[in-house]
This record gives C-alpha cells, structure tokens and sequence, in this order.
C-alpha cells in the first residue's frame, strides 16, 4: 500500500519496519512500506526515551532539558509578545495551557520526514508519559489551527478532525473576532497580519511549471506548488466556487497571495 507519511517510527510494532521513498516523472515525492523501482530506503531512527521541558517558549515551541528546542508539527498557535510586537489574540492562552501541561511530566519525541526546520528547531509531536498527545490536544481545545507542511504529513487525520470539531463549538480561537473569515473583497493595501482566513469565489485557475493558482481577484490569489498536487482532490473543480484559504498573506508588486501547501488549508463554503 503506498502512503505518503511523515513519522518517526517510534512504536514497538514498527521499530523494524522499512520506509521507501522515490520520485514520479514530476518531481514529486512518495514513500511507501514496500520497495518500487528506483526507490531508496529511508534512514528513520526509533527513539523511545522521554525528556523533561525546561522551557515553554510559545504555544508550539520548548526547550528540552537537553537544550533541544522543538517545534510542533502540524499546528500553529498565536504568537505571543516578542519585543516591540504585542502577542496575538489567544496566544498568552495557548502558552498557558502548554506551561500547565507540560508541568512534572516529560515527553517522548515523534519526529518529522523533515527533521528540523530551517531555524534549527527540531520538528515533532509530542506525547506525555500518560500518552497524551499534546499537538491534538492543543487543537482539540480550539488553542491551535493546522498548519501542515509536507512531506511531514503523520496524524492529519487526527488533527483535521480535531480542529473540524473545536471549530464548529467554537473553542478558543474560534470564537475570536480576530480570526473570523475576511471577505476578499474587503483586503485593502495594508492586508492582514499573522494568520489569516480569506473567503471568495474562486473567478479562474491559472497554472505555470512549479505552480497552480487560484485567482480570487486581480489583487489576490492563493498558490498550490506542483509538487505537492498530488495530495489535493482536482484543483479544477475550485473554479467557480466560493471557498476559504486559511495560512500567511504575503505581497509581491502590488500583489497578494497566499501559499496553500495541504488541503486541510482550504474549506468550501456550502
């Protein structure tokens, strides 16, 4: 069965197991339990032991005792105050409940395909001695919205269904006016910091050699890289409907776009 998985095998049933990966005529990535022509293994180490935080950094970040500083993967919390940036709506909350959770226990690592991000941070979900898994539990209780990037694709399920649920009871940040769906139409110059839902019809889809957009108006589409087609239903059918994209806005001449990298980032209005 070819799966697209990013884990590190760390339950007894798999420490054994082998994880293949290979490249189709695109360029694109895929890893299955079983070899396929011109595959390699992959180097996946199981790791057992528990390590006590010393540090909670944010909603989504600490510090090992060992000095590791871990970044959990799949979600993403408000960000606290920094500097001369206040914190976000929500984000104290998110660092308080972590702080909380975390006290006189300790966590086992389950790393990410990727293994660090590109500020050195080990990437991973983090489980308690009681098994608690804390990436879910922080999304489960509305504290986080899913942030996935692949290839690092373990628990999406799990995390998917845990936001679906929090979003509709309206926990946490769901009930902030902070991040209620904005209007495209209603994006102006200045656009909109940190995190942000984006709800519009979807007018045409244009595409070029890395890329697929879904052109909302002239002054903002959202862009799928090709790489990662493959894991979307048929970006076609968006066209003409009325749907959400959910991530960061950037800018580029007078432009604005946004970067979907997993479908769990656009929702479609009924």
């Amino acid at each position: 069965m070819r799966i697209l998985l990013a884990l590190l095998l760390c339950l007894p049933g798999w420490a054994n197991a082998e994880i293949y990966q290979w490249q189709d005529a695109r360029g694109s990535k895929h890893f299955s339990d079983r070899p396929v022509a011109d595959s390699k293994k992959v180097d996946i180490k199981p790791g057992y032991g528990f390590n006590a935080v010393k540090t909670v950094y944010d909603g989504d970040t600490v510090v090992l005792e060992d000095g590791r500083k871990i970044r959990l993967l799949g979600i993403n919390t408000p960000e606290v105050q920094h500097r001369d940036k206040l914190a976000d709506a929500g984000g104290d909350e998110a660092k308080r409940w972590l702080t909380d959770k975390l006290k006189n226990t300790r966590v086992r690592l389950e790393v990410g395909v990727e293994k660090t991000d590109k500020y050195g941070r080990t990437l991973a979900h983090l489980f308690t001695e009681k098994g608690e898994h804390i990436n879910l539990q922080l999304v489960a209780a509305g504290l986080a919205a899913v942030s996935i990037y692949p290839p690092n694709l373990h628990y999406v399920d799990e995390l998917v269904k845990g936001q679906d649920q929090a979003e509709q009871a309206k926990l946490g940040i769901w009930q902030r006016p902070e991040y209620a769906a904005i209007p495209v139409s209603d994006l102006t110059e200045a656009g909109h910091p940190g995190w942000t839902r984006l709800v519009g019809k979807v007018t045409s889809i244009r595409k070029t050699r890395k890329s697929t957009y879904l052109e909302f108006t002239d002054a903002f589409e959202a862009r799928i890289e090709n790489k990662w087609l493959n894991l979307f239903p048929d970006v076609d059918n968006y066209e003409g409907k009325t749907i959400e994209v959910r991530g960061w806005l950037s800018k580029s001449k007078g432009h604005f776009f946004m970067l979907i990298r997993h479908p769990s980032a656009i929702k479609e209005n009924p």
